[in-house]
């Protein structure tokens, strides 16, 4: 007598977490969604993601470049809604280290 069984969820399961290879015929895929716009290489796109790093890490080595500037950058002739822009930003780097020293060390 064969063993009783039943088939409640596939054998595999996996997700695609690149956006860019994900084929989408319309609709909602998930709870949040994510409009990537249209760019005219996708295959130039795709190579960046994978050999130079992702969005959060380009987004990232920005914010390191332009922390540097600020910081050798006088703003006392600035308006103060510019000043408290880059006060904001230098803010959210620090709190960007923060997390990033976080999970390195936890």
């Amino acid at each position: 007598m064969e063993p009783f069984s039943v088939a409640l969820a596939p054998e595999r399961l996996w997700q695609a977490i690149n956006p860019l290879t994900w084929t989408q015929s319309g609709g909602q895929v998930g709870l949040i969604n994510i409009a990537l716009g249209q760019t005219a290489r996708p295959d130039i796109e795709r190579t960046v993601l994978n050999e130079v790093g992702s969005y959060g890490r380009q987004i990232g080595r920005i914010g390191d470049a332009l922390e540097v500037l600020i910081r050798h950058f006088e703003t006392k002739d600035l308006p103060q809604a510019e000043r408290d822009a880059l006060t904001i930003l230098m803010g959210q780097l620090a709190e960007v280290r923060k997390v990033k020293a976080r999970e390195r060390d936890g």
